[in-house]
């Protein structure tokens, strides 16, 4: 057994499959597609299932990461609908909610890659956002009514200088249209039916905040990169209360998500352009998928012997023997021949499987295992 060096040990989500679908995706905005209801058999092995006029072909199994250049105006859930009917692929989730108003960055896992999720989810966040002053707005972006006006604009020495106030550990109030749950409910519902909705401020952190231009009075343009659980839209909002000029987001990118960078975006056009080639014989889809593992970036890998592979694949745990077993422990993803094979806990002189990955099916094309 040989340690990768390159990577630090990091915390894994130890919860099983079914957490993961239930807890993360649910919680958080991610979007675990229900399991398709058993479909009717006829003798022709080739026939498709109709409804009405619809045909509708069988899913498959497709393992992997496909990071979707949103265009505005599309949500996270229609994102996520769109590349599972391009991949007629059986399971689909996203790795962090994108407003419909931003583009940029949604990470979308398929397959098997939807046990990765809450590391990418875990994972910074990089953003550039565009602050309009002079009114703060009830969803504090574009989308919103005005709440509240001022005809002041701060200068730039104002705003440079605030920016510290908002580096680091901060208590930050999630905006009142949120997908945070109050007494069971969304936030966002609750706004939206009249109600006064009174939120608790909580930690986030922001790593780095900077004003990037400021093309006129009435606009600031920023880049932030920040940890979990961060809104950008109270961002601007707090900003424009503390510089009495008010403001809110009329323009929002992500360029960053966990180890998901704008070199790893695809624009939907062209990713339909691709399995349009693939379905005419002149491409393969698996050249638009990143490799399930492409999420464990920060993780140990740990390879094994094909006798170990058998054993954690079944579910049981291996001793760790001979000079080259490692001491550290913690969370790794196990290999077998360079192939994924698991994500387990070592401890205690033992590796103990946590979810194997069965990645049986359409994977991504050898030459994605090199980022670019």
């Amino acid at each position: 057994m040989t340690m990768d060096p390159a990577h630090d040990t990091i915390s894994g989500e130890q919860a099983d499959q079914r957490d993961v679908q239930k807890n993360n995706f649910a919680e958080i905005g991610g979007n675990s597609e229900p399991r398709q209801e058993p479909r009717r058999v006829n003798n022709d092995p080739r026939a498709k299932q109709q409804k009405g006029n619809q045909v509708r072909r069988d899913r498959r199994d497709v393992h992997g990461w496909v990071v979707l250049d949103k265009p505005i105006g599309m949500t996270s859930t229609q994102a996520v609908a769109v590349l599972k009917r391009l991949f007629n692929a059986k399971r689909a989730g996203h790795a962090g909610t994108l407003d419909p108003l931003a583009s940029g960055g949604l990470p979308i896992a398929l397959g098997e890659a939807t046990k990765t999720v809450p590391f990418v989810m875990d994972g910074r966040k990089r953003y550039q956002f565009t602050v309009c002053w002079g009114e703060e707005r009830d969803t504090d972006d574009i989308e919103g009514r005005p709440t509240a006006t001022s005809d002041q604009r701060p200068t730039r020495e104002a705003i440079l200088a605030l920016l510290p106030r908002f580096t680091g550990v901060i208590e930050q109030i999630p905006p009142r249209y949120s997908a945070i749950k109050v007494q069971g409910e969304r936030a966002y519902d609750l706004a939206r039916d009249g109600e006064i909705v009174e939120l608790a401020p909580r930690p986030v952190e922001i790593h780095h905040l900077t004003l990037v231009d400021q093309p006129d009075s009435d606009h600031a343009v920023f880049e932030a990169e920040c940890g979990k659980g961060t809104y950008v839209r109270a961002l601007a909002r707090d900003m424009g209360r503390i510089l009495g000029s008010y403001g809110h987001i009329c323009a929002l990118r992500r360029t960053l998500v966990g180890p998901f960078d704008e070199n790893d975006m695809i624009p939907l056009d062209q990713l339909e352009a691709l399995c349009d080639r693939a379905a005419s014989g002149e491409g393969s889809l698996a050249d638009a998928l990143m490799p399930v593992e492409t999420a464990l970036d920060d993780i140990p890998a740990l390879a094994v012997t094909r006798a170990d592979a058998a054993r954690l694949h079944r579910g049981q745990a291996v001793l760790l023997r001979g000079r080259d077993a490692p001491t550290s422990s913690g969370t790794v993803y196990v290999t077998v021949a360079g192939r994924l094979l698991a994500l387990a806990e070592v401890g205690n002189g033992e590796i103990i499987p946590k979810r194997v990955f069965n990645l049986t099916g359409l994977t991504a094309s050898p030459g994605r295992n090199e980022r670019n």
